[in-house]
């Protein structure tokens, strides 16, 4: 199972968007996905429609170590991707783990009851510097963070979420690396002069810097996003064409390339994903 943790000390950016849309994405593909919701504003608990809702969720998880599928997770109506659903209403989860002694390490010790069942595990997290956010990112494979072109997420950024990534790396002590850290850019306005000019300075800011990448693939500020959460559905469902007129390329085909530039080895299944809520003859997977 491959963990990455969707991060951002910037509230705002674009986070549970990208997770919900790029897991309903890879379900589709034939993959099983796991959400962890572990936003006390449980947004993407409720972005999908659930099939069948588990008893416990997140704060049974980190709180009491509870490890039982049939207790934490919870199935949506699209096939293949199941969540864990926030229910820490009060906050508690933080302070909890802030004076426990495996606090940042508890999530990743957890993991490995979980992993027979998925190939992927996405975690959807605060916005804001806290244990949950660390803890998140030391269980992960890959840190993707998704940035607004704007000089303000920009500074943002360096200051908040590349300075978390630096202040976990004494647990390589431990035999723990950093994950590497991949740059989303977001809500991009195509025809905004200002948002190509941070998208590039952007790209020469970090480029060359180990662990750190900008992706190719950046998402346009398009309406079939909130028209996707509005219904309850991945946005390359919604909007699998390109409409006429229009520079920025289909939702669909968005989705598709950040999924096979994060997740190579599973491109050969992504390029069957057709928009209609299955993978044309892609080898579905079975929820275990």
């Amino acid at each position: 199972m491959q963990v990455v943790s969707i991060i951002s000390t910037k509230g705002g950016v674009g986070k549970t968007t990208t997770a919900a849309n790029l897991g309903g994405f890879i379900a589709d593909a034939g993959l099983r996905v796991l959400l962890l919701d572990l936003d006390v504003q449980p947004t993407l608990s409720s972005y999908f429609t659930l099939a069948a809702r588990a008893p416990a969720g997140i704060y049974e998880m980190l709180a009491y170590n509870e490890q039982r599928a049939e207790q934490l997770v919870s199935h949506t109506v699209i096939e293949r991707l199941d969540l864990v659903l926030s229910n820490d209403d009060r906050g508690e989860l933080n302070t909890l783990l802030l004076h426990a002694p495996d606090g940042r390490l508890r999530l990743r010790h957890l993991l490995p009851t979980l992993a027979p069942r998925y190939d992927l595990m996405l975690i959807d997290t605060q916005g804001a510097r806290s244990v949950l956010l660390e803890m998140a990112v030391l269980a992960s494979d890959l840190a993707l963070s998704p940035v607004t072109p704007e000089i303000l997420a920009a500074r943002e950024l360096r200051r908040g979420t590349l300075q978390l990534i630096e202040d976990i790396a004494p647990y390589r002590h431990l035999g723990i690396e950093p994950p590497p850290l991949h740059l989303l850019i977001n809500r991009v306005h195509p025809v905004s002069s200002n948002a190509r000019l941070i998208q590039r300075a952007l790209r020469q800011v970090f480029q060359g810097q180990s662990g750190v990448r900008v992706l190719d693939t950046d998402v346009p500020a398009i309406e079939a996003y909130p028209r996707a959460a509005t219904r309850g559905l991945p946005v390359h469902r919604v909007e699998y064409r390109q409409p006429a007129g229009r520079a920025a390329p289909a939702a669909l085909d968005t989705m598709r390339a950040l999924a096979s530039e994060l997740f190579p080895a599973w491109q050969e299944r992504f390029a069957l994903v057709n928009g209609r809520g299955d993978a044309g003859g892609a080898g579905h997977g079975q929820r275990a």
